[in-house]
């Protein structure tokens, strides 16, 4: 297949993406394919037009930029933007490199997060909190310990730059040791805890703490 023809069918199955994720978020997001190897008449596919544009209308400043640039970054995710009428948007755009690595086609999302404000906006009032007791809280929903072992697994899985569901069996064993040795076990319900944390059994949990005592 000839470089040309390759790239062509790069980006005619790079259309089916953008038809396909503008077709699931009907209405709130713009998906916008640019062929950059045309950049008079760049735009290729428009989903969801929320800007005005249409098929055949130039490239933007980002496209430009990665035609004069080929080590433009490939991804440029979730940047302020605004649409023609000032609405704000939340866009993320994605280079598309064929083979040679050259950019020929930009991928762009533009979320309409007007749409999205006042569902915010509801939600926030929703879930606030009187201020008069935002300092101190009055009670806590959850058993005090427990929630101090969150805080101790989550830091201890941090410090390995991990979740504590994706640590290794080795780091979970260690991990449940240095919890034996500070004195968590001695709450209730805490091996229980630590097996949800760490997405094993609690008979798992117990396994690791009682090697160690061994």
């Amino acid at each position: 297949m000839e470089a040309a023809e390759a790239d062509e069918h790069l980006i005619h199955e790079a259309e089916k993406i953008a038809v396909a994720l503008g077709r699931m978020f009907p209405g709130l997001c713009e998906v916008v394919l640019h062929d950059l190897r045309d950049p008079e008449h760049a735009i290729r596919a428009i989903e969801n037009n929320l800007s005005g544009r249409g098929v055949g209308d130039s490239a933007t400043e980002l496209g430009l930029a990665r035609i004069a640039d080929p080590g433009y970054p490939s991804v440029i995710q979730n940047y302020p933007n605004q649409f023609p009428d000032g609405r704000p948007a939340k866009s993320t755009s994605i280079g598309i490199r064929n083979a040679a690595g050259e950019y020929i086609a930009a991928l762009c999302l533009n979320l309409d997060v007007s749409v999205l404000s006042p569902v915010t906006l509801a939600l926030s009032n929703l879930v606030a909190t009187d201020t008069e007791h935002r300092e101190q809280p009055l009670e806590t929903l959850r058993d005090r310990t427990a929630r101090e072992l969150r805080q101790a697994v989550e830091a201890r899985a941090a410090e390995r730059a991990a979740t504590p569901r994706s640590l290794s069996r080795e780091d979970k064993k260690a991990l449940v040791r240095q919890l034996q040795r500070d004195g968590y076990f001695d709450s209730r319900d805490a091996a229980q805890t630590i097996a949800d944390l760490l997405g094993v059994s609690r008979a798992t949990v117990y396994n690791y703490a009682k090697q160690h005592s061994g």
